[in-house]
C-alpha cells in the first residue's frame, strides 16, 4: 500500500512537540511491516536541513489569490530514516528558522497546495493521504471538491488530531487561498464564521483518529468548541494510542546516556545518568529526583510549578530538576526559584535532546499534571528508561498509567492542581524510601511494551478498510 503522511513537523528534522515523534516514527514501522510510507513536510531553515544532503526531484508554484510562489520538491539523500523523506521548498514562506509563526495560515496551506501539486504529478497516485493536525487540515477539503485536485477524489484520507486545541483558523477574506472550487462546499471550510482547517479536515476526511481513546471521548465533551463536530462526526472517528519509537528510545544502545542499562542493570545505569545531573545541576544525589520536561504551557499544568514547587522544597527533601520553555511570566516564576532553593532545584530553559535522554534515565519520578494530554508520549519514554510518572487521569495518560494502589505501576491524581501535585510527590518521596519496592517497580515498567508495532498494524488495518 502507498501511504503518504503529510505533516509540519517530522523527527528529526524538526521537532517542537509530540508531532514530530509520531510522524518520524509510524511511517517507519508501517514500512517495516510490508508497507510502503512515505513523509512530505516543509523544508525550513534548521539545524538538520543545513547539515544533510538533498536532490530537487521536483518543482511547481502555487498560487494564493494574487501572489504567486515558485516550489520545489527535495529528497532526503544522505541518511535513511526508515522512510523517504520529502520536503517542499518554498524559500519566501517556509524556508525559516522556525516551524511556527504569526503567518501560518499562507504558509501552510501553500505548503498543502504544493504537496498535492506535485503528488498528483506522480506515476503512481498514493492508496492513502494520512494528514496531521490543523496544518494539513484543508488537504481532505482540496482532494474531494477542488478542480486541480480531481484526480484524488477516490483517494482515502485519514486525519489524526494530535491536539485539538490548536485549530488553524483564519478568515473568509482568505478564502481565495484555496483553489477553485464549486462555492457551494464553502460550508464545509467554515466552522463558527471562520475557515477552521481542523473543523474542515473532520467533515471531509474518511477517517478521522485521535491519539488516544480516552482523548477521543474526552473531545465530545471539551475540543475548544468542535464537541458538536465530533459527536455528529462519531460513526468515522477512533482513538489509536500512540507508540514510541523503541529502536531510538532503548537504554542498552542510546548514545545520549551516561551509561546505558537494561532492565535487570537499571540500578547502576540510573544511577550513573542520576550523578550526572546532580553533578551538573548541584542538586542532592541522595534524594529523590523529580523532573518534568515538556513545554511551559497552561495545557501542561506547568502555571501551577511555581507554587507547588515552593510548597514542595520547603517541606519535602527532594530534588526538582525541569526542562523546559514556554510561557515567559512561568519560565521567570521558575527561574526566580533558582537561588531560594540551591541544592535542590534547578532548570534549563529551552530544549535539549541529548539533556532529555538522560533526564528521562537520570530522574527518580517525572511529572505530568496535565489538563490536557492527547496522548502523551513522555511517560511511555519514562517507563521506558525506569522512571516512575506521576500524572494526572486524563486522556492517554489513563490509557498507559494505572496506579500504584490499583495493583499499577504509577502515581496518579483526579485533577491539575497545587494541592494534587504537592500531595503526588508526597507520596512518591513516602514511595522511594521503600528501595526494594522501587526497584520492583523499575524492572516492571522498563519491560512494558508501548512500542509502534501495535499501533502501526492497527492503522494498516484502518487504511485496509478504507481501500479494501
Amino acid at each position: 500500500m502507498n501511504i503518504i503522511h503529510i505533516s509540519a513537523e517530522c523527527f528529526p528534522v524538526a521537532k517542537v512537540g509530540g508531532l514530530a515523534d509520531v510522524v518520524g516514527a509510524l511511517p517507519k514501522y508501517q514500512n517495516g511491516q510490508g508497507e510502503n510510507a512515505s513523509v512530505i513536510m516543509p523544508f525550513y531553515d534548521l539545524a538538520f536541513t543545513k547539515t544533510h544532503s538533498f536532490k530537487n526531484i521536483g518543482s511547481g508554484s502555487v498560487h494564493l489569490a494574487q501572489e504567486h510562489y515558485k516550489f520545489n520538491v527535495l529528497q532526503l539523500v544522505d541518511i535513511d530514516l526508515g522512510f523517504t523523506l520529502y520536503l517542499i521548498d518554498i524559500p519566501a514562506l517556509l524556508f525559516k528558522d522556525y516551524v511556527y509563526s504569526a503567518d501560518d495560515s499562507k504558509r501552510f496551506t501553500a505548503f498543502q497546495i504544493a504537496a498535492l501539486q506535485w503528488l498528483g504529478t506522480q506515476k503512481q497516485l498514493p492508496d492513502v493521504i494520512h494528514c496531521h493536525d490543523h496544518h494539513t487540515g484543508l488537504v481532505p477539503f482540496m482532494m474531494q471538491y477542488c478542480y486541480d485536485f480531481e484526480l484524488f477524489k477516490n483517494t482515502a484520507s485519514v486525519l489524526s488530531i494530535h491536539n485539538a486545541q490548536y485549530q488553524g483558523w483564519f478568515s473568509h477574506e482568505l478564502i481565495d487561498y484555496i483553489p477553485a472550487f464549486n462555492a457551494e462546499h464553502a460550508g464545509l471550510l467554515d466552522w463558527n464564521g471562520n475557515i477552521n482547517p481542523l473543523a474542515c479536515a473532520i467533515k471531509c476526511a474518511w477517517r478521522v483518529n485521535t491519539v488516544s481513546p480516552s482523548y477521543m471521548e474526552e473531545l465530545k465533551h471539551q475540543a475548544n468548541g468542535l464537541e458538536g463536530l465530533l459527536s455528529h462526526e462519531s460513526a468515522k472517528c477512533v482513538g489509536i494510542l500512540n507508540g514510541i519509537d523503541t529502536q531510538v528510545w532503548d537504554t542498552v544502545t542510546d548514545s545520549y546516556l551516561v551509561k546505558n542499562y537494561t532492565a535487570a542493570t537499571n540500578t547502576s545505569g540510573k544511577k550513573a545518568n542520576k550523578k550526572w545531573l546532580c553533578d551538573t545541576y548541584n542538586l542532592d544525589i541522595d534524594q529523590p529526583l523529580f523532573a518534568f520536561i515538556g513545554r511551559l504551557v497552561y495545557e501542561k499544568g506547568s502555571d501551577l510549578f511555581p507554587e507547588a514547587f515552593e510548597q514542595v522544597l520547603n517541606n519535602q527533601n527532594v530534588s526538582i530538576l525541569l526542562l523546559g520553555s514556554g510561557d515567559p511570566k512561568t519560565e521567570e516564576q521558575l527561574i526566580a526559584l533558582k537561588e531560594k532553593f540551591k541544592g535542590k532545584y534547578n532548570l534549563h530553559i529551552g530544549y535539549d535532546e541529548k539533556l532529555s535522554h538522560i533526564v528521562y534515565a537520570g530522574a527518580d519520578f517525572l511529572l505530568m499534571p496535565s489538563r490536557v494530554e492527547p496522548c502523551g508520549l513522555n511517560q511511555m519514554y519514562s517507563l521506558r528508561y525506569g522512571t516512575i510518572p506521576i500524572v494526572r487521569g486524563i486522556g492517554g495518560l489513563k490509557d498507559t498509567i494505572v496506579d500504584i494502589e490499583d495493583g499499577g505501576f504509577g502515581l496518579m491524581h483526579d485533577d491539575t492542581t497545587v494541592e494534587q501535585i504537592v500531595s503526588s510527590v508526597k507520596r512518591a518521596a513516602t514511595l522511594y524510601k521503600d528501595q526494594v519496592k522501587i526497584k520492583k517497580l523499575r524492572k516492571q515498567i522498563m519491560n512494558i511494551d508501548h512500542s509502534w508495532d501495535r499501533s502501526a498494524r492497527i492503522y494498516i488495518q484502518l487504511y485496509n478498510s478504507l481501500t479494501d
